[in-house]
């Protein structure tokens, strides 16, 4: 049987006063309710956050999937990430990466796009699956919880599914080619 897999859900916002919480929250309820997934959460905010560089490359290390939770401010991503994102280094390649995404109309889409560009080039795979809410400060209640949660848990099960599937394939491909850097 193989050892389950790995996942990382990291809060792109460090913000007081963040909806981060709220939406990496509910994230994080979907990914331990899909059960194919280990997690460990990321939050930049934390007491257990990395304390330098190699903590946080170990623990990006460990990953076998990532998924970001990211609002967009001014049409991208929050400063913060990039910064967590380039103290990683060689650790994100041959990952799988996923989105949840929040903010205005777009519903964060526009900071997805700039991501999938900066983790293309730190050789990650991105799905095309995102779950994105529109209007995110409308759609969770003063407890945190989601408003008529129906469709967006469909699309996370839908983005689980396949961030499982590629997860387990880029797991198999980075040992296969471990195996081969060994043998040489």
């Amino acid at each position: 049987m193989r050892p389950p897999l790995k996942l990382t859900l990291i809060y792109g916002s460090a913000r007081p006063g963040r909806l981060c919480d709220q939406v990496a929250g509910w994230a994080a309820a979907q990914v331990r309710d899909h059960g194919l997934f280990e997690l460990d959460s990321l939050d930049p905010l934390a007491d257990d956050f990395p304390p330098n560089a190699a903590a946080l490359k170990a623990r990006i290390g460990r990953s076998d999937a990532i998924l970001v939770v990211t609002p967009e401010y001014n049409h991208s991503f929050p400063a913060p990430l990039k910064a967590l994102i380039d103290t990683v280094e060689r650790e994100w390649s041959g990952k799988s990466v996923a989105f949840v995404a929040y903010g205005g109309v777009s519903g964060g889409l526009r900071a997805v796009e700039h991501l999938r560009n900066v983790f293309a080039e730190l050789d990650a795979h991105t799905l095309r699956e995102t779950v994105a809410f529109a209007r995110a400060w409308e759609r969770f209640g003063p407890d945190g919880a989601l408003r008529d949660p129906e469709r967006e848990r469909k699309a996370m099960a839908g983005l689980l599914d396949r961030l499982a599937w590629w997860s387990e394939a880029l797991r198999t491909a980075r040992a296969a080619d471990l195996t081969a850097e060994r043998a040489a």
